[in-house]
């Protein structure tokens, strides 16, 4: 079972070389200064990696790979798309009590 914080938040750390999972985040609508709402998971069953389900910055749906992406943090928005500080966390972040 999968689950995930509807909260969640994460942000592009695209890997390189020729293993690098398919498809390239940062070729398919996305930026490295954003940071992106999950919207939805799916680990198949014949892989180990999870792919998150994230709207890019043109509002298409991807599937992206997990070794892609980083924590961004939890944030109480309804936005999709959140900018990124110079720091690499957002600036929105929800703060704990």
């Amino acid at each position: 079972m999968l689950a995930f914080h509807p909260q969640l938040f994460v942000r592009i750390v695209e890997l390189d070389g020729p293993r690098a999972p398919m498809p390239r985040p940062l070729s398919s609508g996305f930026s490295e200064d954003r940071a992106y709402r999950v919207v939805g998971m799916y680990n198949p069953s014949e892989t180990s990696d999870a792919y998150f389900i994230l709207p890019n910055d043109r509002d298409e749906l991807w599937f992206i790979c997990q070794r892609h992406l980083r924590f961004a943090g939890l944030h109480d928005t309804a936005a999709h798309h959140l900018p990124l500080s110079r720091s690499g966390a957002s600036e929105h972040a929800v703060e704990s009590a």
